[in-house]
């Protein structure tokens, strides 16, 4: 089974808010990929792992260098 996380522990890892997290799964284009399980919203590891790479690669301050 895939590791599974629930808002609280993505707001941890990422410092986003759980309230930032829901505003994101709202308006549908922003923040890491999420699902419902049942009533839950959960979201997968990888998703909320490749979500950090593409924030790092998108606002990096060395990137103008290239």
């Amino acid at each position: 089974m895939q590791d599974l996380m629930r808002p609280p522990e993505v707001a941890a890892e990422t410092g986003v808010s759980e309230e930032t997290l829901r505003w994101y799964r709202h308006i549908g284009d922003r923040g890491p990929k999420s699902f419902k399980l049942g009533r839950r919203v959960v979201y997968r590891r990888e998703d909320v792992e490749a979500w950090i790479a593409e924030q790092f690669e998108a606002t990096r301050s060395d990137k103008a260098s290239e």
